[in-house]
C-alpha cells in the first residue's frame, strides 16, 4: 500500500499508465545574433498560446468555463510584457532563448514555492507547466499525449499539469496517481471537476508502480494499491458502489434550503479566493460568499492591484453571485502569506507580528483604496465588509471610522454605493474571543476563524511537527472560544459564522447547532454534504451531544465521543 494526499474523492481501479516526461536537457549557448534569437522566442510564445487555446477549449467541453480559465491563465503569464521584456534582456545579453525563459520561470517558481501557504506554492506548478511547454516548442519536442490512453487506465506520472489534464478523455481514465501536488493544485481542482478519483503527493509512485498494473486509486483516504488481492478487490468495488450512491444521495439535497430536523434554517455559504470562484459556490449550491480571501488578488500581481481593478474584480463576484451574500475580508497579509512588494520586513515570529488589520491600519492609503473599491461595488451586488485579526475594539472603531470617511467622499463624488453596508470582523484570536461581548457592541456580525483561533489560543503552530499534537479545534480551550464568541453574539442580537476548518467538520456539526452558529462557511464541495449532515440534527438532541462533550477535559476524550456518536 503506497500513501499520499486524497485530492479527489472515490474510487478507481484499473490498469497502471506510466507516463514517462520527455527530456528537456539542452546546451546553452552565446547568442551573436539576439535580434534573430528574439523573434524565435516570440514564435515560440506564439506557437505556445496556439497549443494552449487549444487545450482550454479542449477543457471547457469537457469541465466548463471556469476550468478552461486555468490554462488560459498560462497563456497570460507568458504573455506578462514583464516576464517577456525580462527574457529579451537576457537574450540580449548574449543567452540563448531557452536559458533566458529558464531563469526567469525558476526565478518565479522559487518565489513562490518559498511561501508557506499552498495556494502560493501551488502557482509555482503553473509555472513549471508554462516553463516546460515553452522550452518543449522551442527545442521542437512533442508534449506528451495522455489524451492517448485506453479505457480503464490509472494514470501514473511525476507531476500532473493543468496542460495534461486538457488532454484527458475522462471515460478513459479510472483515476491519477501523482508523486507531487496538493488539494490547492489546479490539477487537483480539475481532477475534482472531472470527477476521477486522484491521489497526490505519492512518494516513488513511479518506481512503486509497473505499467499494466492492476492499481486502486482511493482518492477520498489518499491511498494506492498497487496488484491488489480478490479480497481486496472486492472490497473497494463494494466502497465505489457505495460512494456513487451517497453522492447521488447527496443531489436530493441540491436546491434545497439548510435546515435542521426540527426546522431551524441555517445559512451555508462558501469560502472564495478570486472572483470566479464566486461561480463555483453558486455551481456547488452555496447560498453565498462567507469569506472572500483578497489578499490572492494581490499575490496575482507585480505591484498593489489599482482601485479599478479590485472594484472590477468585487463587482464581479457580487454578479455572479446576484444578491446572495458576499462577505469580503480585507487584505490579511503576514503570517503565512508574503506579498514581495510590499515590502513587509522579516520578523522572528511573523503569526505574533505586523500583519493584517494591524498592516493596512498603518498604511492608510493602501487600506483605503481597497475600502473604496468595496463600498463603489457595494452598489452591484450584498456585500458586507470584514476585518481580519482583530484583538481590540480600539481596532474595529478605526476601521469603521476609515470606512466613514470614505462614504462621505463618494456622497461628494456622487459615486453610489449601499449606505447600510455591514462591517463585522474575524474572531481568530483569543483576544477577540475574551472580549467578543465588548466587539459584539461594535459588530454587525462575526465570522469564527478556528485555525488561527486554535493556533493561537493553544500557542502552537500545526506546521511544526513537535507540537502538532496539540494543534486541535476540539481542545476544551478551543471550544470554550467558540461559544463563548457565538454565545456574545447573541445577546447583542448579531449573525456569527464560522469559516475555519471546522465549518465543515462533522464531528462539529452537533456542538455548531447546540451553540447557536447562524452560518457555515465552506469549501464549495462541502455544501451538499454538509446540508446533508445538519438535516440529520435536532437543536434538542445537538444539545445533549454538546452538554456531554463540553463535560469532558482532553480533546482525544471530546473527538472520541463525538466519534462514537455521529458513528
Amino acid at each position: 500500500m503506497l500513501k499520499g494526499t486524497g485530492v479527489s474523492a472515490g474510487i478507481g481501479i484499473g490498469k497502471a499508465l506510466l507516463i514517462e516526461e520527455h527530456s528537456l536537457e539542452y546546451t546553452p549557448v552565446t547568442i551573436t545574433e539576439p535580434q534573430a534569437e528574439k523573434e524565435r522566442f516570440n514564435d515560440a510564445v506564439k506557437t505556445f498560446c496556439e497549443n494552449t487555446k487549444k487545450q482550454a477549449d479542449a477543457l471547457r467541453i469537457s469541465a466548463g468555463d471556469k476550468e478552461a480559465e486555468i490554462m488560459l491563465g498560462h497563456i497570460s503569464l507568458i504573455e506578462d510584457p514583464f516576464l517577456t521584456g525580462e527574457v529579451e534582456k537576457l537574450i540580449e545579453g548574449g543567452q540563448c532563448a531557452e536559458a533566458a525563459l529558464e531563469q526567469m520561470c525558476d526565478m518565479f517558481i522559487s518565489i513562490f514555492s518559498a511561501a508557506e501557504d499552498d495556494l502560493t506554492r501551488q502557482r509555482a506548478a503553473d509555472v513549471r507547466d508554462v516553463k516546460a511547454g515553452m522550452l518543449g516548442v522551442l527545442l521542437g519536442i512533442e508534449d506528451v499525449k495522455i489524451g492517448d490512453a485506453p479505457k480503464g487506465s490509472v494514470i501514473v506520472v511525476r507531476e500532473l499539469t493543468p496542460s495534461m489534464i486538457a488532454e484527458i478523455k475522462k471515460e478513459n481514465i479510472a483515476g491519477i496517481i501523482a508523486e507531487t501536488g496538493s488539494t490547492t493544485s489546479h490539477s487537483a481542482i480539475l481532477a475534482r471537476v472531472l470527477e476521477i478519483p486522484a491521489v497526490m503527493s505519492v512518494d516513488d509512485a513511479m518506481l512503486s508502480i509497473r505499467g499494466g498494473d492492476t492499481v486502486i486509486c482511493d482518492g477520498s483516504a489518499g491511498v494506492v494499491i498497487v496488484s491488489p488481492v480478490e479480497e481486496e478487490l472486492k472490497e473497494y468495488e463494494a466502497k465505489r458502489e457505495r460512494f456513487v450512491r451517497e453522492k447521488a444521495e447527496l443531489d436530493k439535497f441540491r436546491g434545497k434550503p439548510t435546515v435542521s430536523a426540527d426546522g431551524i434554517r441555517y445559512e451555508l455559504v462558501c469560502n472564495i479566493g478570486k472572483p470566479d470562484d464566486a461561480a463555483k459556490a453558486v455551481d456547488n449550491d452555496g447560498e453565498g460568499v462567507g469569506l472572500f480571501r483578497t489578499e490572492f488578488l494581490f499575490m496575482d500581481k507585480t505591484s498593489v492591484p489599482t482601485e479599478d481593478e479590485q472594484f472590477d474584480a468585487y463587482k464581479k463576484a457580487a454578479l455572479i453571485l446576484k444578491e446572495k451574500p458576499l462577505i469580503i475580508r480585507t487584505l490579511d497579509i503576514g503570517g503565512d502569506k508574503e506579498i514581495p512588494y510590499l515590502g513587509l520586513e522579516k520578523e522572528d515570529n511573523p503569526f505574533m507580528g505586523f500583519r493584517a488589520i494591524r498592516y493596512c491600519l498603518k498604511y492608510r492609503s493602501l487600506f483605503k483604496t481597497q475600502l473604496r473599491a468595496i463600498l463603489r461595488a457595494s452598489a452591484f451586488g450584498n456585500i458586507s465588509i470584514m476585518f481580519p485579526l482583530i484583538t481590540c475594539v480600539e481596532e474595529v472603531r478605526a476601521g469603521k471610522l476609515l470606512v466613514d470617511e470614505i462614504m462621505e467622499e463618494l456622497r461628494a463624488e456622487g459615486i453610489a454605493f449601499d449606505e447600510g453596508i455591514k462591517v463585522g470582523i474575524m474572531v481568530e484570536t483569543a483576544a477577540a474571543a475574551v472580549i467578543a461581548d465588548i466587539l459584539a457592541k461594535e459588530s454587525d456580525f462575526f465570522s469564527i476563524g478556528t485555525n488561527d483561533l486554535t493556533g493561537y489560543t493553544m500557542a502552537c503552530d500545526r506546521g511544526n511537527g513537535n507540537v502538532a499534537y496539540l494543534y486541535s479545534v476540539m481542545q476544551p480551550s478551543v471550544l470554550r472560544m467558540i461559544k463563548r464568541t457565538i454565545e456574545c453574539a447573541a445577546r447583542e442580537g448579531i449573525p456569527v459564522g464560522m469559516c475555519g476548518e471546522a465549518a465543515a467538520d462533522p464531528l462539529m456539526t452537533p456542538l455548531l447547532i447546540s451553540f447557536g452558529l447562524t452560518e457555515f462557511s465552506v469549501s464549495a464541495p462541502s455544501v451538499l454534504r454538509l446540508r446533508k449532515n445538519i438535516a440529520s440534527w435536532t437543536k434538542e438532541r445537538a444539545d445533549e451531544v454538546a452538554a456531554e462533550a463540553m463535560r469532558l477535559e482532553t480533546q482525544a476524550e471530546i473527538k472520541e465521543y463525538l466519534s462514537s456518536v455521529i458513528g
